[in-house]
């Protein structure tokens, strides 16, 4: 694999331009600073209760999600290209969203085969024909970036459902001013804490027409989900209710929410559930997490759910390697951000190229999420490989595969002192009347030395993501 890309440091060891302030202040900072530094934000994450569920682990389901302060750093001009390629991105995706789900003429084009959506599990037929606010499917976007040996950045995934991860972005933030409020007066960062008031005033932006203060609600399946802290922390930052399905209700082709005071019309909501789990008379009977006749409501057009139902095939792993195609169709443009090159097992000739080479690919599923249900081939033994053959041979449609990217690596405090890790990064698109981006976003390190799974339930950290004003 080739030699990785460092975001601080160029070939001949030297800082980037734009790092060299924060590398000289961090040279000058005595070892036992950085170490009572790094205790005291383990302490403060502990006592807001700022943590991640892992299932199926013996020790518990809750795990503190480590936090290294050695931010990650963009300059002004990396940034103004990643950001004009995703909001290229993610107005492609929406773009498909309203075709699959209405006329299809993607699919008639043959500019994508229809088996992989029409019958992809995610394709929602509850949907079609269903005109939605603004005709915006996807209002919140998770677009995980890479930056590979090259230097050029590539989409390594899209995450159109419900994409977790900017609490942490804020409160990484938050935590950085706290602890080293110096260096904000050194550098000119652009600020995140105002999310939330943009994510509001977006949401707000997509309800039923005539509407002037839209009733805003974030509905979370409860307590027990591994992302409960994000959900409770961008409710109260929005000041908006959060509520289970029990709290919600249908009538008239409306939704109402419980209050002491009677019940009050609910306008928009920001679900955190899967689709499967939202209206327990349209999708899966057992839920009792969903509100019933949901569905009914918003086809009627009564409410805005966010993102909206069936999004996810925009997302799945099987759709991703046609999102260049739907940039051309779409928008008449070329894509801005590359994809990864990827090899799609339900073609024969490429499905003979990976089994012949899973000793050096990456191998995911194509609704895993999570670092589940991935083959790193280089990391992986030789009973690993030989399971995930005898997996692609029998469903080859269910995979895609990629070349391992060497990752960049970014300066990490570990226990032995700075050493690199590899990171991504997870910016926020929010699609509204306009298409709005955070300066930033979610910086995710795989802290285990040469891991290249920066998952936080695969025991990934984070870091503050800097993006340096002009």
């Amino acid at each position: 694999m080739a030699r990785a890309y460092d975001e601080m440091y160029d070939d001949a060891g030297s800082p980037r331009a734009h790092c060299t302030g924060y590398r000289d202040w961090l040279e000058a900072q005595p070892a036992e600073r950085l170490a009572q530094k790094r205790a005291e934000a383990d302490a403060l994450f502990h006592r807001l209760g700022i943590t991640f569920a892992v299932y199926g682990e013996n020790e518990g389901t809750e795990r503190l999600i480590p936090f290294d302060f050695v931010p990650r750093i963009l300059p002004a001009d990396e940034w103004t290209v990643l950001e004009a390629g995703l909001k290229q991105r993610v107005r492609a995706l929406n773009a498909f969203l309203a075709d699959v789900y209405h006329d299809q003429e993607i699919l008639k084009a043959g500019r994508i085969p229809s088996e992989p959506v029409l019958c992809n599990a995610q394709y929602r037929p509850e949907m079609q024909g269903i005109d939605v606010p603004g005709g915006i499917y996807s209002h919140i976007a998770g677009v995980d970036i890479v930056r590979a040996d090259d230097g050029r950045f590539y989409v390594l995934e899209d995450n159109l459902r419900v994409p977790s991860g900017v609490s942490y972005m804020l409160e990484n933030r938050k935590m950085m001013m706290r602890l080293f409020p110096e260096l904000f007066s050194r550098h000119a960062v652009e600020p995140v804490e105002h999310y939330p008031d943009v994510l509001l005033h977006n949401l707000k932006s997509v309800a039923q027409a005539g509407i002037t203060d839209p009733a805003v609600v974030l509905l979370t399946p409860g307590a027990y989900n591994s992302a409960y802290f994000e959900h409770a922390f961008l409710a109260q930052q929005m000041g908006i209710e959060l509520v289970e399905g029990q709290d919600l209700f249908v009538r008239d082709d409306v939704v109402y929410m419980r209050t002491t005071r009677g019940p009050q019309r609910v306008d928009v909501i920001y679900r955190r559930i899967d689709d499967d789990f939202l209206d327990p008379l349209a999708f899966r009977s057992d839920s009792m997490l969903g509100v019933p006749g949901l569905l009914t409501a918003y086809r009627a057009g009564r409410v805005t759910i966010a993102n909206a139902i069936g999004t996810g095939i925009a997302d799945d792993k099987s759709i991703y390697p046609y999102v260049p195609e739907m940039i051309r169709f779409y928008l008449g443009e070329e894509p801005k951000l590359a994809n990864v090159p990827t090899w799609i097992l339900r073609r024969p000739d490429e499905c003979s190229h990976v089994l012949a080479n899973l000793k050096d690919l990456v191998v995911k599923e194509v609704h895993g999420a999570g670092g589940y249900g991935m083959l790193i081939g280089p990391a992986a033994s030789k009973a690993e490989i030989e399971d995930f053959r005898a997996r692609i041979k029998a469903n080859p449609e269910r995979y895609i595969a990629q070349p391992t990217l060497a990752l960049s690596t970014s300066p990490t405090f570990v226990e032995q002192g700075f050493a690199p890790r590899h990171i991504d990064l997870r910016p926020f698109v929010l699609s509204g009347k306009d298409i709005t981006i955070v300066p930033g976003g979610l910086t995710r390190v795989a802290l285990r030395k040469g891991s290249l799974v920066v998952n936080s339930s695969q025991g990934g950290g984070t870091k503050d993501t800097w993006v340096l004003g002009c």
